[in-house]
């Protein structure tokens, strides 16, 4: 199924449809503000465990997850003043943060360091849903980066099928992953370049 959501003022009927679809264990593909993304509530262990499937990656290699906020991320992952003032300069925005995780985190979304990776991306469509959700949403990009992009929604329903529920069409996203920033440390640490400007973590 294909649902067309307008990208700047999404309607709240559509995304509440959506909602109620995650909450049921769904797998959606949505766009994000660096990629077309597969992804669904982190509180349905079902549904990641098909993320998992579908991506053909080990179960010791955890995705990332979006949250809305920056509250919320701190209640999934653990934030010093220092990482809190960075963050609050580049989010929302296309960067992954790695933080110490927090016991709300399935276990099955924490690394072995008992880290995780947490984005409050710069798209509405994406901001809404994880609003009225109430959880974050799990999130790995629809394609393998070496693949040929895919900047449609229906290039990606012909390209994954039956294996993903709902496809959201916010219309066309060009591939260009986040940049990755680990708060573990006792200073940032840059651990992928991508579309975020890193002199935004200082």
């Amino acid at each position: 199924m294909i649902l067309t959501i307008n990208p700047d003022n999404p309607q709240s009927r559509l995304i509440a449809k959506v909602v109620d679809a995650l909450r049921k264990g769904a797998v959606i593909c949505y766009p994000t503000d660096t990629v077309y993304g597969i992804g669904c509530d982190i509180t349905q262990q079902k549904a990641i465990k098909r993320v998992f499937q579908l991506k053909r990656r080990p179960q010791e290699k955890p995705f990332s997850f979006m949250c809305a906020d920056l509250k919320d991320v701190s209640l999934y992952g653990h934030v010093s003043n220092h990482a809190y003032r960075c963050m609050k300069k580049a989010a929302p925005g296309p960067f992954t943060f790695v933080l110490p995780g927090t016991k709300l985190v399935p276990r099955l979304m924490m690394t072995r360091q008992k880290t995780v990776g947490i984005r409050v991306p710069d798209n509405r469509i994406c901001l809404e849903l994880v609003q009225t959700l109430g959880n974050p949403i799990v999130t790995t990009s629809a394609v393998k980066q070496e693949e040929e992009p895919l900047v449609e929604a229906y290039q990606l329903e012909e390209a994954l099928g039956r294996q993903v529920d709902i496809f959201i069409d916010g219309g066309p996203v060009y591939p260009n992953p986040s940049t990755v920033v680990s708060f573990v440390g006792d200073e940032p640490e840059i651990l992928r370049l991508g579309k975020g400007d890193p002199q935004l973590i200082g």
